[in-house]
């Protein structure tokens, strides 16, 4: 017998780590919690103690429980939910998916499980058109994703364990930046001795990752493919990460499209560069939130 409720603990990411622009994710230690539950009716609907609930977040999970009967060949039903999040919306730490891929874990479970982790990845990836954060969050770890724009088709994930030792420092300024309207801002040509730099860091930058040598991410603060276009709407988000580097850190960047700022280092290094990366955005009247951060490894996981 299928159970009717189920609750599902999502970690937020961060993603394009740099250079990685679209491609590489990383899961992190601060959780939304979605709590589905199966109703009589054939309507997806909130349940929660939210006032006014965006009816955009509404009609983002409907999204996805279409998607997810057609691709899967479930009979529609209904759904309720609810959503607690640590995530700040629209800064750069994976909201959406925290959303959208905490939902399809719960009805995917509560319908027997027909889609593996992959597979959710594949069907979140298709609806967000890109699969950095989806891979991350629903996966865990560090994750590095393949996925063809000329054809929207998901290609797979490799992923690897971060170290409990690695701490990412994450400075957010309230300051709401939606991913879509920030890509407005990106080049439609790029110079080729800059990509080809691009895509060195990028690749250097798995390897540190994927061998653990996390040391070697000092080498890999190069980015010419999204931040210098992105980091100058955000007032003293560059300063921000260059003196987290200066105090101490391995490298930085901008998380997702922002608002936040990240920086990797290690754990005992960690309030100094926090508080290196604070003292900037103190200079200037903007509220912010910090968070000193590890990798979540295990992904969306069941709790209950």
């Amino acid at each position: 017998m299928m159970s009717d409720s189920v609750v599902i603990r999502v970690p937020a990411s961060t993603s394009n780590c740099g250079p990685g622009f679209d491609t590489l994710g990383i899961a992190l230690s601060l959780y939304g919690t979605l709590e589905v539950t199966r109703t009589i009716d054939d309507q997806i609907t909130y349940f929660g103690d939210t006032p006014e609930f965006p009816e955009e977040a509404v009609t983002m999970v409907q999204e996805v429980a279409q998607t997810f009967f057609k691709q899967t060949g479930t009979e529609p039903t209904g759904f309720g939910f609810d959503i607690k999040s640590e995530a700040p919306i629209a800064r750069g730490l994976g909201s959406s998916v925290i959303l959208r891929g905490g939902f399809l874990a719960g009805i995917n479970h509560l319908c027997g499980s027909p889609l593996s982790k992959y597979e959710q990845v594949e069907l979140i990836s298709l609806i967000e058109g890109h699969p950095d954060n989806a891979s991350a969050t629903i996966l865990g770890g560090f994750t590095v994703a393949r996925f063809c724009p000329d054809s929207n088709h998901y290609l797979g994930t490799q992923k690897f364990d971060v170290s409990e030792e690695v701490a990412f420092v994450v400075v957010s300024p309230e300051l709401e930046i939606k991913t879509d309207e920030s890509r407005g801002s990106l080049p439609t040509q790029i110079e080729f001795s800059k990509v080809v730099s691009s895509l060195n860091a990028l690749a250097y930058l798995v390897g540190a990752f994927a061998s653990a040598n996390y040391e070697s991410l000092k080498a890999c603060q190069v980015d010419y493919i999204h931040q210098p276009y992105r980091l100058p709407y955000i007032p003293k988000s560059k300063e921000a990460i260059q003196s987290g580097i200066d105090a101490g850190a391995y490298t930085g960047w901008l998380s997702g499209s922002g608002s936040s700022v990240l920086c990797v280092t290690r754990k005992s290094d960690s309030a100094n560069v926090l508080a290196a990366m604070e003292a900037e955005f103190k200079q200037i009247p903007i509220e912010i939130r910090s968070y000193v951060l590890t990798a979540d490894n295990e992904g969306i996981t069941v709790i209950s």
